[in-house]
């Protein structure tokens, strides 16, 4: 059997709030705030999206998105200067999840080069790879194990924490760095405006109204390790079913065998095991396949009395960060005792089975809990999390 997984530590920023405490603080708050910031699109169409409210701090000239990861990576630096004295700092790994690494600041060096026939001064290709946000997080942790990024579009932050897991289990690291991180742009909010996805105003997950998604931007980083910590990575579980290039496979085959495989490697995928199971953090987007597609698999894996929700009307949709941001919400819940709230408009969709979401100021003792996300193509990954 597999060693253990452990969190020994972990951060995350997002439109909640800039560090733990105040994620905490607004996520359970009587009433949670919503998502307030607003993005103006190419059409001049303005949609609300999960702004961060502060400017991250990072070293000069780097991405917003390293940014955001400078400002993860820093409330964990002595945890990892300290592993990096126990284990050296060949054997701790860095795995992040991102699908916009640098694409926005590469976005406006185009419209320099389109008005100028030049490129701005000091361009560069690097920050546009999406590599560059796992060597970035590296060079500044100043650990030297094996580093790359994941990016397989809104599974990429829980990705990471599996792939993060494997190093560890492998043997090639005694610790690993792992995450996600994105930062809104143009691209994504254009990209997503095209497809219809977006909301004109702040969205309602599972709503009988509901009618697309917000974007958001944020990030979250852990120190996953095998050595006993207060938390554990129990298992985790990905599938490919390649429905489609942007929309769900309808049954959620795909999105089911993720989540049974979670399951069975927690040791949890009987009945009694699934009964064990606390709360699940739904991907929950808004959007009406999604929303139909996941509220099927929850009725079909967990019944109707699991408590569920989504929070993406509270930090956005913030793609290759939402696995990894979703896992640091779950975590801030089992150490508060207390439900992350699905705020919506409270109108059921009659057709979608009636799954139990999750009020504000609901409380619980949280022990363990499933962490879902889904993505273009078929991608699909879901965590459990559990108290060591």
């Amino acid at each position: 059997m597999a060693a253990p997984i452990h969190i020994a530590d972990y951060s995350v920023a997002c439109a909640l709030g800039p560090d733990r405490d105040a994620v905490a603080s607004a996520l359970f708050a009587a009433a949670p705030a919503r998502v307030s910031g607003e993005a103006t699109l190419t059409t001049g169409r303005v949609v609300p999206v999960g702004r961060l409210t502060f400017d991250p701090e990072g070293p000069a000239g780097e991405t917003r998105t390293n940014r955001i990861l400078a400002h993860c990576l820093a409330p964990l630096r002595h945890a990892v200067e300290a592993a990096k004295a126990r284990f050296g700092a060949d054997r701790i790994g860095v795995v992040i999840g991102t699908s916009t690494s640098g694409i926005g600041e590469a976005g406006e060096a185009v419209k320099i080069r389109l008005a100028t026939d030049r490129w701005p001064e000091g361009f560069s290709i690097r920050p546009q790879q999406l590599g560059d946000s796992a060597a970035f997080t590296a060079a500044l942790a100043g650990v030297q194990g094996p580093y790359f990024s994941v990016s397989t579009a809104c599974t990429s932050g829980g990705r990471a924490l599996a792939s993060a897991a494997r190093l560890i289990q492998s043997g090639l690291c005694d610790m690993v760095i792992c995450g996600g991180a994105d930062s809104l742009c143009e691209l994504t909010l254009n990209g997503f405006s095209a497809l219809g996805s977006l909301s004109g105003v702040v969205c309602a997950p599972m709503s009988a109204n509901r009618d697309g998604l917000n974007l958001g931007e944020g990030g979250a980083l852990f120190l996953l390790t095998r050595e006993p910590g207060p938390c554990r990575l129990a298992g985790w579980g990905g599938s490919v079913d390649g429905h489609h290039m942007s929309a769900p496979d309808p049954s959620g085959r795909g999105a089911e065998a993720a989540m049974r495989a979670a399951l069975a490697m927690a040791g949890l995928d009987d009945e009694a095991g699934r009964a064990a199971v606390d709360f699940i953090h739904l991907h929950g987007t808004a959007t009406p396949l999604n929303d139909r597609m996941e509220a099927q698999v929850v009725a079909r894996v967990f019944g109707l009395d699991t408590p569920a929700a989504s929070t993406k009307a509270l930090t956005g949709h913030t793609l290759g960060a939402a696995g990894a941001i979703q896992a640091a919400l779950c975590l801030l819940a089992m150490e508060a005792g207390r439900l992350p709230p699905h705020v919506w408009d409270g109108e059921r969709d009659p057709e979608l089975p009636a799954i139990r979401l999750s009020q504000p100021g609901e409380t619980a003792s949280l022990k363990t809990i499933l962490s879902a996300s889904y993505a273009f193509g078929g991608n699909n990954v879901a965590l459990v999390l559990s108290a060591a």
